[in-house]
């Protein structure tokens, strides 16, 4: 049993909804809750109703009363409120995996500052997360809570500061190494565990992002260590993306249960996932 905190998605590309196929294809039922509302289709999120703290918590409560998670996923929560109700929620809960991936490119220029609900998350949920998962240029966005000057290696310095910080394994995707290629890293509090680099795929993708972080949580469920679910969620979402969905006219949408179709639409190589948050 899985339980996701996020926004709901009327196309199933992010939030919510991506993350229960996920679970659902790796073998895992999945419970959700909801932090916000979308209207959206294939090319783009027009807007953002963020769902009331007490009726996050509540949403949470009444689940966990009920039965027993081996692993949470938080994306996108919307409000600083939410971020304090999901991580008083959290702490009750030390020994479950926690994977946090709370950006979402797609997302609409919020009415609201959003930098309360950047340091909520920095003192509140990055201690306790088990995967804390961001873009390069998404964990820039976050690093300006902290960082008091620049440097050379900024990334390693933000990475240090979220190890530092409680978090036990940070993964940093869409680092451009070329035209062609991708990097994905994974660190820990000893520094870089593996780098990845995937070719890109052509077309535009949305809900890659949330493919990997959906499924290193549910792999987390069944038992696997980080590095490991990390190398598996990302050879997945490249299948996902391989036979991804022309659904609009917008993005294409990964299809997370490609295994179940005829096995002649299976991809031909799984070896070089991209990510294209």
């Amino acid at each position: 049993m899985v339980l996701t905190f996020g926004p709901t998605d009327p196309v199933g590309a992010l939030g919510v909804q991506a993350d229960l196929g996920c679970f659902a294809a790796m073998g895992c039922h999945g419970v959700s809750v909801v932090t916000s509302i979308l209207i959206a289709d294939t090319a783009r999120v027009e807007d953002m109703q963020v769902i009331d703290s007490d009726w996050v918590a509540d949403q949470a409560r009444v689940l966990l009363e009920d039965m027993t998670v081996s692993a949470f996923k938080v994306g996108a929560v919307g409000s600083a409120d939410n971020v304090a109700a999901i991580a008083e929620i959290m702490a009750d809960y030390p020994d479950v995996p926690l994977i946090l991936d709370p950006f979402l490119s797609a997302l609409p220029d919020p009415d609201q500052e959003w930098e309360p609900v950047l340091m909520a998350m920095r003192e509140l949920l990055v201690p306790q997360a088990t995967l804390f998962m961001a873009s390069a240029v998404e964990l820039a966005r976050f690093a300006e809570s902290w960082r008091d000057t620049g440097g050379t290696d900024m990334l390693g310095a933000d990475v240090a500061h979220l190890t530092g910080s409680g978090c036990e394994y940070v993964l940093i995707t869409g680092t451009r190494l070329d035209a062609q290629e991708l990097a994905n890293t994974l660190f820990d509090s000893a520094g870089k565990l593996r780098q990845d680099a995937w070719r890109r795929l052509p077309g535009s993708f949305s809900g890659a992002g949330s493919t990997i972080s959906g499924t290193v949580a549910a792999l987390l469920a069944n038992g696997m260590d980080v590095p490991e679910a990390v190398v598996e969620a990302q050879e997945f979402t490249h299948a996902a993306l391989v036979n991804a969905h022309r659904l609009g006219m917008g993005r294409l949408t990964p299809d997370r249960y490609f295994w179940a179709r005829d096995e002649n639409n299976a991809p031909a190589d799984t070896s070089s996932p991209p990510v294209d948050a």
